[in-house]
């Protein structure tokens, strides 16, 4: 394909293109009459609902009336008038908000629509004034406009590119999901035991314990601290490594949170959304906040069993805490009083090892994931950078 598209702008521009402002090949629509009425948004309706930021959809609506209509064949850029995101559209849609635009090809230019937009992500610009962009500023920046069969070479390979980084990612999302089903099915099936092992409650063989928050208001207890803190949020991260933020001795030493060693489990007791209940692991020295009970069992093949176990146990530890809103939750009590299945320590390790194998190829691809989206962006972003850099005949000229 690149060298279909170099015979081609050695055929048809060898000399270079105009550049053109974007207003001479794009009209623009206001959004007005096909902004939603109703923003009790329902899955079970038909009609997307629009934004041009980031969220792209927000929700469904049942109304049929104002709807912009947008297909394969005639399709819209929607332009966020202050943040200049946009997005590709080719179904009907209605949109939540006036401050955006509809991006249409001019009639009888000399442009491909798909390569305009292919342009505009090729734009390096970021708003800093909070105003209205596409008309004073946006719509006057100059694309080049090679002829016809060179952009349409360049909207062939780049939409490839898009298409090919889209499967890829296609296929690493359900390869993760595949593993973490996987994953999930050992787990329950290796930590459900029949009546004759053994049980105990948590306090009978671990000791728990409560952090606490040095005040946030004086700087000195915060301020190039060098003591791991970990904050209830942060039990999302489920294998603790490092902390987001960390306190200063006599921070340390004028509140009541205590040093917990590696291999601490870490429930949190209460938080935001669905973080009571969740459950991490230390594997680093740290201290937590009041909102996380920290359990210590000598035995560390003890300790990555109960935080494998209690990953299992999250409805049920919800189900226990006091009331549903943020500030219901879980107090050390109900940790120490809760009964767990304790087989013996050599059971204990082999269902460690085959859930530790799981957890490291289902990290791996989490981890991985993200990355290898990212570097197939920057990829997409080189080469586009490169299909669309044209000389321009009018500085040639000047």
């Amino acid at each position: 394909m690149v060298n279909e598209l170099n015979r081609l702008i050695s055929e048809f521009c060898p000399d270079g293109v105009d550049y053109v402002p974007l207003y001479t090949v794009m009209d623009y629509e206001q959004p007005t009459k096909y902004i939603v009425n109703d923003t009790n948004y329902n899955d079970s309706y038909q009609m997307p609902v629009l934004t041009a930021g980031q969220s792209f959809i927000l929700g469904y609506t049942n109304e049929d009336t104002g709807i912009y209509v947008a297909s394969k064949e005639n399709p819209v850029i929607i332009f966020d008038d202050f943040t200049t995101s946009f997005h590709w559209v080719n179904f009907n849609f209605k949109v939540k908000s006036s401050a955006m635009k509809m991006l249409t090809l001019k009639t009888g230019g000399q442009a491909i629509f798909r390569y305009l937009f292919h342009a505009m992500n090729n734009i390096q610009y970021n708003p800093v004034d909070h105003t209205r962009q596409w008309i004073e500023k946006y719509s006057k920046f100059k694309i080049p406009l090679p002829p016809l069969p060179v952009q349409r070479e360049i909207v062939q390979i780049l939409d490839n590119f898009a298409e090919l980084t889209a499967e890829l990612t296609a296929e690493l999302t359900a390869e993760l999901t595949a593993r973490k089903k996987q994953y999930e099915y050992y787990c329950n099936r290796l930590l459900t035991f029949s009546s004759d092992v053994p049980r105990a409650a948590i306090g009978e063989f671990a000791e728990c314990y409560a952090g606490a928050t040095p005040k946030t208001n004086i700087t000195e207890y915060w301020e190039n601290g060098t003591i791991p803190w970990m904050s209830s949020g942060e039990v999302n991260n489920r294998v603790i490594t490092s902390t987001e933020q960390k306190i200063t001795q006599i921070g340390y030493d004028n509140s009541s949170t205590k040093m917990m060693p590696p291999h601490t489990v870490v429930v949190a007791l209460a938080g935001q959304g669905k973080t009571r209940g969740m459950v991490a692991i230390t594997r680093i020295e740290l201290c937590t906040n009041q909102s996380l009970c920290s359990i210590v069992v000598n035995n560390s093949t003890t300790s990555n069993y109960l935080y494998y176990y209690l990953q299992t146990q999250y409805q049920q530890l919800r189900s226990i805490s006091s009331g549903d809103g943020t500030r219901g939750g879980l107090n050390l009590q109900m940790i120490k009083n809760y009964v767990i299945p304790l087989p013996s320590l050599d059971e204990q390790a082999r269902i460690v090892s085959i859930l530790d194998k799981f957890d490291t190829l289902t990290t791996n691809i989490t981890q991985g994931l993200p990355a290898e989206i990212e570097a197939r962006q920057k990829q997409y972003e080189y080469y586009r950078d490169k299909l669309l850099t044209f000389k321009n005949i009018s500085e040639e000229l000047a």
